[in-house]
């Protein structure tokens, strides 16, 4: 089926995909168009990773358009919406305009509704519907990329409840859903009332095996020889082999998957020694230019670490990792520059990062819950494993699990290689997910009874896999409880039907799109900072339901309903004065309230560290907010003082410590950093817009609150904030302007430009460009030489003007 030869497309997209080298379409892609795709039928694409899937998806999209109508492509990962958008723009030379989004999660994206396809998360799609973004209604065509990820626990949920509003608000919606392989994708199809095209497919071979002894056995029986010589191992040597066996005059790269970040940074160092010795002048030279684009990511020993690995050729990625750091080895690795990558799983998720060959070292990992190392699912191998092969680049693809001996080779064959993946499952009916779609469901419209929320869960994957709706229904009543009781939610009998409302704190919580207990945990820290002493319970304070039962809220850590103290009312008075110090607003103490939210992931507490933030928790215990559970409680004390880690970490990046200092001081990579930097601006925004809309939270709480975000965002001390809401001044810079005597936006409108300049290192640009952000007449610095006395002090405070801890010598992050 030639690409010329399909109806329904704009004006030259056929012709223009024959131009790109389709000149026929794969096997899956022609059953999708047979099954109506075209024709705007809803269709489940069940096939190998390299099959086309997006192709199907683009088909579905540009035909709607065709028709007049918009398509939304859903995305798991917000790395991947960028590739995705990047790769539909190329449509807009027939007349398709591209928009995408993925974060502000409170706002309704109205920009978006002149563009035909949207690209965006399906967290950021599920907060457009609750703005109420008016486009959302015009929508024909729905893609949902990486479907089969409703099995996972995090973020399952929302994508099985936004798609289920989706196809609610538009009867006559398409909907198409991708995804690898899976053990039931009948069962998706039938929940998506779609067609199913399921296939094992793939345009290039993909040979799957096992590396034992001194050769990979593959599952069609056959043997390539790889000998493990001397102190090589097996993955060195897998390396070094697909290497030095040219196809096309090249090479094949690797991917090694492992189980852990360290894994990954030390299997890259080992693995420099295979790739060193096999670069060509010219990429040495390109090699090493992009190391010096990662020294300038960010000045960490994470940074330094994989530059350093670059330089010969080889990789690591994982989740630690700048998002600069990230896209810049993925580009690398596309190119063939670099050869080999060791990442953790998180790669498999959908980057388009293939390989020649994908080599599965660790199939275990640590799980806790399981309670040691714990074998990976099928479906997560076989992502892994999808990853073999480039179409138009490598003849084919193969995909190696390492064994030891021959009990375990014949145990991966079992597992993985011979193995079908399992069957996906909705995880819906559990609290956490339920509190939050609930609250969303009933603000948004979609329903305003009980029975009308079981009604629109009906209409979710968990309902199509259940066949106890008792579970879903006795969850479902637990969450509307604990709504009601914090105030999110109002029951209303009328004519004999009890009717649910959102009350106004309830529509802001689903807007600002907090978990409910986020919301809940703030409005407590925050009224208790504001309170009047008292000798009852102020009102808003709660305690945790499952501790008034039996005391052990350990079977279920991540929910427990919290119940309004006695007597207390969400509108109520203060109480007596019983001369308790009213709390201080701190940073610290605000930064610690909302690391104890479902929605901020908290760092763990590691060896030593209960010792120490048990002191740093007595020394500075009048600035947290809320009661502490007792030291007694085991599991809610460590969870209060890892919550404190996560605290500190903010308060030192907000004091200026530097990010390797950081990097060292709390064991985690500047992709960390920056993720619990975004999490607690975003948290801090909802908790300012909060703190508005509540009773009994005054003003000088709500100018705390917004003082500790613009100091977390910007990762300055209180006097840098003004000079730092200036484009183009971070923080390092920011420091640098100060200590040369420049402390205001004003003072950059007035400041001499020599002492400008020479605080700026003699940047003629930066400095430009930072004196016209900060509105000054005329920011030219022809001419003007830089001010060393001004360069002196500016070096010399961000040196020597900390604490002792660090605190000034930092990255701009710009």
């Amino acid at each position: 089926m030639q690409p010329s030869s399909l109806s329904g497309l704009p004006a030259g997209v056929g012709e223009a995909l024959e131009a790109e080298g389709v000149a026929e379409l794969y096997p899956p892609q022609a059953a999708a168009v047979e099954a109506g795709v075209l024709d705007g039928e809803s269709l489940v694409a069940a096939v190998p990773t390299a099959s086309g899937k997006t192709l199907i998806a683009e088909l579905a999209m540009l035909s709607a358009i065709e028709r007049g109508g918009t398509a939304l492509y859903i995305v798991p990962l917000r790395a991947l919406a960028s590739e995705k958008k990047a790769e539909f723009e190329r449509w807009e030379d027939h007349g398709v305009t591209v928009g995408v989004s993925t974060g502000n999660y409170d706002s309704d994206g109205e920009w978006l509704a002149t563009r035909d396809v949207i690209v965006a998360t399906s967290e950021k799609v599920d907060s457009l519907v609750r703005n109420g973004a008016p486009w959302i209604d015009d929508l024909t065509c729905v893609v949902s990329d990486e479907v089969h990820l409703v099995d996972d626990a995090g973020r399952g949920p929302t994508l099985e409840v936004t798609l289920a509003k989706l196809r609610r608000v538009n009867p006559g919606l398409q909907t198409v859903a991708l995804s690898a392989t899976v053990g039931n994708a009948d069962v998706i199809a039938d929940w998506l009332d779609a067609e199913l095209v399921e296939s094992d497919w793939r345009p290039i071979d993909l040979r799957m095996g096992v590396h034992y002894g001194n050769a990979i056995n593959f599952d069609d029986g056959s043997q390539t020889e790889v000998r493990v010589e001397g102190a090589d191992d097996q993955t060195a040597a897998l390396v070094g082999d697909a290497l030095d066996t040219e196809e096309d005059g090249q090479g094949g790269s690797s991917l090694v998957f492992v189980n852990s970040r360290r894994n990954a940074e030390s299997a890259a160092r080992r693995l420099t020694d295979v790739t060193g010795s096999r670069l060509t002048a010219d990429e040495r030279d390109a090699l090493r230019d992009l190391a010096a684009d990662l020294r300038d990511v960010s000045d960490t020993d994470t940074s330094e670490d994989l530059a350093t690995a670059v330089e010969r050729g080889a990789a690591f990625h994982h989740a630690g990792l700048a998002a600069e750091h990230r896209s810049l080895v993925e580009d690398a690795f596309r190119d063939r520059l670099i050869k080999v990558v060791a990442a953790t799983p998180t790669l498999a998720a959908g980057v388009n990062t293939p390989a020649r060959r994908v080599i599965v070292r660790d199939w275990r990992r640590y799980d806790g819950d399981f309670g040691g190392m714990k074998p990976l699912d099928v479906l997560e191998v076989h992502q892994m494993c999808g990853r073999a092969g480039r179409p138009g680049l490598d003849p084919y693809g193969e995909a190696v699990l390492l064994a030891s001996d021959a009990d375990t080779m014949d145990e991966l064959f079992d597992r993985y290689v011979w193995a079908d993946a399992e069957p996906v499952r909705s995880k819906l009916a559990a609290e956490p997910a339920l509190r939050t779609h609930a609250l969303a469901t009933i603000a948004s419209g979609f329903a305003a009874t009980r029975e009308g929320l079981l009604e629109f869960l009906d209409n979710t994957l968990y309902a199509t896999q259940t066949d106890d709706a008792g579970r879903l229904a006795a969850v479902t009543d637990t969450v509307i409880d604990y709504l009601v009781v914090n105030g999110f939610i109002e029951r209303d009998r009328e004519g004999g039907t009890e009717r649910l409302a959102a009350t106004g704190i309830g529509h802001t919580v689903s807007r600002l799109y907090l978990d409910p207990m986020s919301a809940a945990t703030m409005i407590d820290g925050l009224r208790d900072a504001c309170r009047e002493e008292t000798t009852e319970p102020s009102a808003g304070e709660f305690t945790l339901a499952a501790d008034a039962d039996d005391g052990d809220a350990s079977d279920e850590p991540a929910f427990g309903t919290y119940t309004r103290v006695d007597g207390a009312n969400v509108e109520g008075d203060a109480s007596e004065d019983d001369g308790a110090p009213r709390p201080s607003i701190t940073p610290l103490g605000l930064y610690h309230l909302l690391s104890r939210t479902p929605d901020m992931y908290e760092l763990y507490l590691k060896s030593g560290d209960r010792e120490r933030y048990e002191e740093t928790y007595y020394e500075r215990e009048a600035e947290l907010l809320g009661d502490a559970p007792s030291e007694y409680e085991d599991v809610r004390f460590e969870d209060w003082l890892a919550s404190l880690k996560t605290a500190r970490l903010l308060e030192d990046w907000a004091s200026e410590v530097d990010e390797d200092r950081l990097t060292e001081r709390y064991g985690v990579g500047p992709g960390d950093i920056r993720g619990k930097v975004d999490t607690a601006e975003w948290l801090l925004r909802a908790a300012e817009t909060i703190a508005r809309d509540v009773d009994g939270v005054d003003g000088d709480a709500v100018l705390a609150v917004r003082e500790a975000r613009k100091r977390v965002e910007y990762g300055v001390r209180e006097e840098l904030l003004d000079l730092t809401g200036v484009r183009n001044v971070g923080r390092k810079r920011a420091r640098r302007l100060f200590e040369a005597g420049i402390e205001t936006r004003a003072d950059l409108r007035e400041a001499d430009k020599a002492v400008v300049l020479g605080a700026l290192r003699g940047r003629e640009r930066t400095a430009e460009r930072v004196l016209e952000n900060a509105g000054r007449e005329d920011p030219s610095m022809d001419g003007v030489r830089a001010d060393r006395s001004a360069s002196a002090a500016a070096t010399a405070g961000s040196a020597n003007g900390d604490d002792g801890e660090g605190q000034a010598s930092l990255g701009d992050f710009q």
